[in-house]
């Protein structure tokens, strides 16, 4: 995500990008999602913590598949893939095989996840925890994790936006209305219907996502001489493209697989839309059809960066996070011009697409957090539409101070380096799960006491750049910590009964 920062922020303002036929589109589609929010609002069947946040646990198969596949996928996808694999050749397609892991992660606990919460009344990761361990102090940790992790995922794909519709409208749109305007848009249509009107969204995005990436490489494909082509200008330019990867390179493979399995699968947002499908049967085929996603998208845009690493050799880092944009600008230069304009449209409201549902998505998670885990447990006494209100006004107060925050850090392209430390942190929630739903004999403390110990481990190695050479992320040394702490303490405690779950 860095990556996409520095990119749009480096392209210089003038013309515009987009005409005014294509803003006129983009301008229809956020209207579009509002008209949705309002129909999510129209179908809320009661004023509720469930209806709100997980649209009353009745979503179908082709709305819980688009809505997990427009959350999964970012801007990141379709602009930051193509510049590491600009830079780093065929070794990139490790994102491939790390986003593929993740459907194998949701197997793993999701059936079983989903059972408990409709069994049990869940709305958050947090209501999981407390059923389970009852140890109020390991719920509060585990979601200040996840709530740090969002936020940054949150103000970074601000940032994106911002600075997207800046380089769109040749600087004729400020970054700050921009912004304001478009954040706007998402709390409005999410304050409306919640769930319902994200995951509908989310259906829409996803769809324009899906067509947008695939036509976009079919025509680059297409006019950079297919796979022929590709190898022929790599050999020529690039030809370390072509190589096998080095020791180094396949660990650094595997942590990014690994790291993708346990982390990614623990995003708040996604465990959420698993205790929102109608059924178990319509999960476990959205996560089957979920599988062969990062092939139509993921693959794609590596392959676009590998195919610009050939047209346009010899950028530098700067100018290789550009990849998908000087693709985008060769094409409307190469193709048919009425074509090609319609291409670099649908694909830019991809990435608005793209953006939008990341960021509305990872918002409703947050705020579910603090309402259904922090502050209820405060205010028991409240009654289910005193706390739906409480939500609805911490999406708008969350909201308002990331666009303060967009605002105020717009000028810088690196600022949110933490936002590496994600992945690192949702991963030392992973034992929780991945162990917990299955092993009943497992303690809270010893979860609590891998969990602090994993996390302390990740930041502290990350700081200080301990290991940084290894190729294995620090996250993962610390997740290695995070279950060595947990089994330990877990053997030193006197044996508890199994639990009921």
């Amino acid at each position: 995500m860095i990556g996409i920062l520095a990119q749009v922020s480096t392209v210089a303002t003038g013309e515009p990008v987009l005409g005014t036929s294509g803003l006129i589109f983009i301008g229809i589609y956020c209207c579009l999602l509002l008209l949705i929010g309002w129909l999510g609002h129209r179908a809320k069947k009661e004023n509720t913590l469930a209806d709100f946040y997980l649209g009353g646990r009745g979503l179908g198969f082709a709305v819980l598949l688009l809505t997990l596949y427009a959350t999964q996928y970012s801007g990141n996808t379709l602009m930051g893939f193509a510049g590491d694999a600009y830079r780093n050749g065929f070794n990139t397609l490790s994102i491939v095989m790390g986003m593929m892991s993740i459907i194998g992660a949701y197997f793993i606990y999701a059936p079983k996840l989903y059972r408990l919460s409709h069994s049990r009344g869940y709305i958050t990761m947090g209501d999981y925890l407390t059923d389970r361990f009852h140890m109020r102090s390991l719920t509060v940790c585990a979601v200040i994790l996840g709530i740090v992790a969002l936020c940054n995922y949150i103000l970074t794909n601000m940032l994106v936006l911002g600075k997207l519709v800046v380089w769109l409208s040749g600087g004729g749109i400020s970054f700050t209305t921009g912004v304001i305007v478009l954040a706007v848009i998402m709390v409005a249509y999410e304050f409306l219907g919640g769930m319902r009107s994200v995951a509908w969204t989310d259906m829409m995005q996803g769809l324009i996502l899906l067509l947008g990436v695939t036509l976009i490489f079919g025509a680059i494909f297409y006019y950079n001489d297919g796979v022929t082509g590709m190898i022929e200008r790599l050999h020529e330019h690039k030809p370390q493209a072509l190589v096998a990867p080095t020791a180094a390179e396949n660990r650094e493979w595997w942590s990014r697989i690994v790291l993708f399995f346990f982390g990614i699968s623990m995003y708040p947002h996604a465990i959420q839309r698993v205790y929102s499908a109608k059924s178990e049967q319509t999960l476990k085929r959205s996560l089957q059809f979920m599988v062969f996603l990062p092939l139509i998208t993921t693959l794609l845009m590596v392959l676009l960066g590998v195919i610009g690493a050939g047209k346009f050799p010899g950028l530098d880092k700067t100018g290789s996070d550009r990849i998908t944009l000087l693709m985008l600008q060769d094409l409307a230069q190469t193709g048919n011009s009425g074509l090609s304009q319609a291409l670099v449209v649908l694909f830019v409201a991809a990435i608005i697409a793209a953006t939008m549902s990341t960021i509305d998505s990872a918002l409703l998670a947050i705020s579910s957090l603090i309402t259904k885990d922090i502050y209820q447990p405060l205010r028991p006494s409240l009654s289910q539409d005193q706390l739906t209100a409480f939500g609805k006004g911490s999406s708008i107060v969350l909201m308002a101070v990331t666009v303060g925050f967009a605002i105020w850090l717009q000028d810088a392209t690196t600022i949110m380096a933490l936002i590496k430390l994600k992945l690192e942190l949702l991963c030392q929630i992973a034992p929780a799960f991945f162990l917990g739903l299955h092993w009943r004999l497992l303690r809270g403390s010893a979860v609590l006491a891998g969990l602090l110990t994993g996390t302390a481990t990740a930041v502290l190695m990350k700081q200080f750049g301990v290991l940084a050479d290894s190729g294995i992320s620090p996250g993962l040394y610390g997740l290695a910590m995070n279950v060595i702490v947990l089994l330990v303490v877990q053997a030193l405690l006197p044996v508890a009964k199994r639990t009921s779950l």
